[in-house]
């Protein structure tokens, strides 16, 4: 049995529940079940020089990074690669990976999640004050949870490699 998608809906600029992940925001666009669980949006809002992550892989879902505004750069796997405006950057599950934004300027991107599912990681880990103030055990639970594995070591050289820092919060709501 297929479950049926819901009706029309339009998100504005100033529409959706908005978190902070613990160095860059989170803004929920459409979750999961508003798609017949085929896939959610968020978007993710960067101040400048943010880092999203440590190195972090996922077994469940790709993800697909649309850069709205600023540069966003990205490690997949060996390979460092930086978009713009425009520019889509597809992140694809079992590949180790990062990102972040690659200018001194706001970044916001949109991450289309396929399957769905993992928004409501993202839903957590603000419910737990973001993973700054989650405690280890609750991290771990919840990559579990989530098919997640991350390497937490890895953010000191992100951050000394890269040029980056653990971010702000800024809200989200693109506009042109």
């Amino acid at each position: 049995m297929e479950i049926a998608a819901s009706a029309v809906k339009v998100v504005g600029p100033l529409d959706a529940d908005e978190g902070f992940l613990g160095s860059i925001g989170v803004r929920f666009m459409i979750d999961g079940a508003e798609a017949s669980e085929r896939f959610s949006l968020v978007e993710h809002p960067m101040s400048p020089r943010a880092l999203a992550a440590p190195l972090h892989l996922h077994t469940r879902e790709d993800e697909y990074s649309f850069i709205l505004e600023g540069r966003m750069g990205a490690l997949l796997g060996d390979e460092v690669v930086e978009a713009g405006p425009g520019d889509l950057v597809f992140k694809p599950r079992n590949q180790w990976h990062t990102f972040w934004n690659a200018s001194d300027e706001p970044c916001r991107i949109l991450e289309i999640i396929a399957p769905a599912g993992f928004e409501h990681f993202f839903r957590e880990l603000v419910a737990l004050g973001g993973v700054l103030n989650a405690s280890p055990d609750q991290l771990a639970q919840l990559n579990e949870r989530y098919g997640l594995q991350m390497q937490p070591e890895t953010v000191p050289g992100l951050v000394e490699r890269f040029g980056l820092r653990l971010g702000e919060p800024l809200a989200g709501g693109w506009t042109p």
